[in-house]
């Protein structure tokens, strides 16, 4: 269990995907370029099996904005992308109304 102070600490903002492109080193992943409004950043996801980069672009997403960067099979990953995963697969968790890029999740 964490406190509600601990959980406070996580930013989960809207971004933008404005970019994908696979990842050079391992064939699951992709190199995702989102917007934030005031930054871009990238973030390495595992979720080439599940999607095509044609789908991504331009999806409004949720994401955990203030992660510690990690370099993932030789890759920077300066976020986290949220998604759900089961027996049938990944799922990104999407908006489903027009928000503004960098609006603060909830």
């Amino acid at each position: 269990m964490i406190t509600y102070e601990e959980f406070r600490k996580l930013e989960f903002k809207v971004a933008k995907i404005i970019e994908v492109t696979e990842h050079p080193n391992a064939d699951r992943l992709f190199v995702v370029k989102i917007d934030l409004g005031d930054c871009q950043k990238q973030i390495v996801a595992g979720i080439r099996v599940n999607y095509t980069k044609e789908e991504l672009v331009g999806k409004l997403v949720a994401v955990l904005n203030n992660l510690e960067p990690a370099v993932i099979r030789g890759v920077e990953s300066q976020a986290m992308l949220l998604a759900a995963s089961d027996e049938n697969g990944i799922s990104i968790l999407t908006l489903h109304k027009e928000v503004k890029v960098g609006s603060i999740i909830k």
